[in-house]
């Protein structure tokens, strides 16, 4: 029985069915969450797509936090289930409290799209297909990437090992440290700006190796 890995759609959400798709390749259910319906359908783990969810208005994510969906996917991070937030699916999860830190306008001050190289430096539960250390290649398209937060918190999640990918080479958007993404403490919630859905095959991407993040989770569904 394949496990149900939910897809949230807000109104502005571009990357959704590129991510329901990712998960099909990596051999899971996906299972579609519209942000007006608490109800989270019996899902295991949960993707939070990118786009620009109700326009951006306000802050990046500062609306999404207060949909519907989102009051039943915090109740459940907290108390354990997978999240991923993917771009605007990172702000929204930075502006929900559930990772530190917050997403700011590019650096350039424009809106960058490229293929861009990751090192995993974190073996999560979206993560744990790779070797800590690894490097891959997957695109990147946002014009707040930015990733800022105060010093204490950036050397609290260097030490407690929290940084789960770092750009190399070029820092396309002036994140602090070159963070492209964190967890929570226990590896369950991870927010990455890059965008994995959008490298699965080589017929659509740079490369296949975003599907590492959607195999790490179904194996570790099929494990538990």
């Amino acid at each position: 029985m394949s496990k149900r890995v939910g897809v949230v759609t807000f109104p502005g959400s571009l990357d959704d069915g590129d991510a329901a798709r990712a998960i099909r390749l990596a051999g899971g259910e996906a299972v579609p969450l519209w942000h007006a319906d608490p109800h989270l359908h019996g899902v295991d783990a949960v993707v939070l797509p990118g786009g620009f969810s109700y326009g951006d208005y306000l802050r990046c994510g500062a609306i999404a936090r207060f949909a519907p969906v989102m009051e039943s996917i915090i109740e459940a991070a907290r108390a354990g289930m997978p999240v991923l937030g993917i771009c605007n699916g990172f702000q929204i999860l930075c502006e929900s409290h559930l990772l530190p830190g917050a997403l700011i306008r590019n650096d350039v001050c424009r809106f960058t799209c490229r293929d861009q190289m990751l090192r995993i430096e974190t073996s999560t539960v979206w993560t744990s297909a790779f070797p800590p250390g690894v490097e891959i290649v997957i695109p990147i398209k946002n014009g707040e990437g930015g990733y800022v937060a105060d010093e204490y918190t950036l050397d609290a999640l260097e030490a407690t090992g929290r940084v789960v990918a770092r750009y190399v080479g070029v820092n396309p958007n002036g994140s602090y440290r070159g963070i492209a993404g964190v967890c929570n403490e226990i590896g369950t919630i991870v927010g990455l700006m890059p965008h994995p859905e959008h490298a699965v095959d080589l017929l659509t991407g740079p490369s296949s190796d975003g599907l590492g993040f959607f195999a790490s989770i179904l194996q570790r569904a099929v494990a538990a």
